[in-house]
C-alpha cells in the first residue's frame, strides 16, 4: 500500500526542518507517542535506530525507526533551492513501512511538506488489517501532519487535547 499526504505550514522551510528535527518536541504533536528513543546512533541522524512506543486506543505498538535519509544533514543556511529530505524505515510486528518526507519551500514564509508511505504487512491479522482499513492509514498520517501544522504555526500542544 502506498499513498502521499501533504500539507502547507505558514512558516521558513528551515524553521520547519529544525522543529521536525527536534526529539523534544515529539511529544507535543505525535499524538499517541509514549516513547521514542534511541537505541544505536544519535536522534534523527543518518543511521540512527530509534525503539518507539506509540499508543492507539487500548493497543501499544513498538517498533523500530532507522533513519535512511537526512539532507541536508545541517538544517542551519539551508540553501533556498534545496529540498530537505527526512526518510525513515520503521519495521514493528507484521508490518514493514517507508515514509519519505518532504519540505519544499513554497514561498519564504511558507513550507509545503510532502510525505510518501508504503506499508507491507505480514501476517492474517495485518495483512487483513491493511486490507480492510487503508484508508486509516492515510487519515493517520494526515492527522500528524495537521497536528505539527498547528503546534508549528500556533504552539498547541496534542496533550493538551481531549480525543
Amino acid at each position: 500500500m502506498k499513498y502521499t499526504n501533504s500539507i502547507e505550514i505558514a512558516l521558513p522551510r528551515e524553521r520547519v526542518a529544525q522543529l521536525l528535527a527536534d526529539p523534544a518536541h515529539l511529544p507535543k504533536w505525535l499524538r499517541g507517542l509514549v516513547l521514542h528513543e534511541p537505541v544505536h546512533g544519535s536522534y534523527g541522524q543518518l543511521g540512527t535506530k530509534s525503539r518507539v512506543v506509540m499508543r492507539s486506543g487500548q493497543r501499544k505498538i513498538e517498533c523500530i525507526e532507522t533513519i535512511t535519509r537526512r539532507d541536508p544533514a545541517d538544517l542551519h543556511g539551508i540553501p533556498q533551492e534545496s529540498v530537505v529530505h527526512f526518510d525513515r524505515e520503521i519495521v514493528g510486528a507484521g508490518m514493514w513501512s517507508l515514509v519519505r518526507d518532504r519540505l519544499i519551500e513554497a514561498d519564504p514564509e511558507t513550507t509545503l511538506w510532502e510525505s510518501e508511505s508504503e506499508y507491507r504487512f505480514s501476517g492474517l491479522l495485518m495483512r487483513l488489517v491493511g486490507l480492510l482499513m487503508p484508508g486509516s492509514f492515510r487519515k493517520q498520517s494526515q492527522q500528524h501532519m495537521q497536528d505539527f501544522k498547528a503546534f508549528a504555526e500556533q504552539g498547541k500542544d496534542v496533550r493538551e487535547r481531549s480525543n
